[in-house]
């Protein structure tokens, strides 16, 4: 018996808790390989579906993660810039403050314009509010 498990199993191409016999007095009868495959061909030994893991769960899980369900700081992992590197927070900031400058840049001074785009570079603000108080404070822009 073991033998037709172990010989079917191979000729399935799946493992043994799979087979399934049917009929255990044809199938001890089997001595060969062939023997097996002309059981297997009668349908006196079976292969059972494979069971696995379903994955309803995780699509359901995914469309609310698409609707943007268990995104928030409770639920992130990994350090402090695993959302987004420093290198990444760094450009957001720099982008906005150069946009800013791009926009103040007809409103300011011949040779000014460069020397604070200079500075943005070298992060001598904090933040886009940080670059326009400075411009005020320098006299560079008139505040309203």
């Amino acid at each position: 018996m073991n033998m037709v498990r172990r010989t079917a199993a191979r000729v399935l191409g799946c493992g043994e808790s799979r087979i399934f016999i049917l009929d255990a007095k044809r199938a001890s009868e089997a001595l060969t390989a062939d023997d097996v495959r002309a059981l297997i061909k009668q349908g006196v030994v079976v292969k059972r579906a494979s069971i696995s893991p379903g994955r309803s769960k995780a699509e359901r899980r995914q469309a609310r993660k698409l609707k943007g369900r268990g995104r928030g700081p409770g639920a992130r992992r990994g350090s402090m810039y695993a959302k987004h590197t420093s290198k990444e927070r760094w450009m957001s900031v720099v982008r906005k403050q150069r946009s800013l400058l791009n926009h103040f840049k007809p409103l300011l001074p011949e040779g000014v314009y460069r020397k604070v785009y200079r500075m943005v570079k070298g992060s001598a603000f904090r933040s886009a509010a940080h670059l326009q108080a400075y411009l005020r404070a320098q006299g560079y822009v008139k505040t309203k």
